[in-house]
């Protein structure tokens, strides 16, 4: 499978995580049939944040990744509270809000 598909695979994958969940860049790796890192390097060519919500990917343990391309994760971590999704009082997102495939 060539990165243009996988690209447009994790893309079509990020499409349909619903507004107050989240999944992970392993979920999303699985899903696409690549690496977890690859993930996260497909997530900072996203031109299309409505479209295609990046801020609803996280690490699989809650916590949110430092490179948050649109605005650091102080940003994510608001979009995402703004989406209703609740923080514990060590930043991260409880399993509740998670979104499998």
């Amino acid at each position: 499978m060539n990165m243009e598909h996988i690209a447009d695979s994790v893309f079509q994958l990020v499409a349909r995580i619903p507004k107050g969940k989240v999944t992970s860049y392993k979920d999303l790796a699985l899903g696409a049939g690549t690496h977890a890192r690859v993930i996260g390097r497909i997530l900072h060519t996203n031109v299309d944040p409505k479209k295609y919500p990046c801020h609803r990917v996280v690490h699989s343990d809650g916590s949110l990744a430092g490179g948050y391309v649109f605005g650091g994760p102080s940003k994510q971590q608001q979009r995402l509270e703004d989406e209703g999704v609740v923080f514990t009082s060590k930043h991260k997102i409880t399993k509740d809000y998670f979104f499998h495939f």
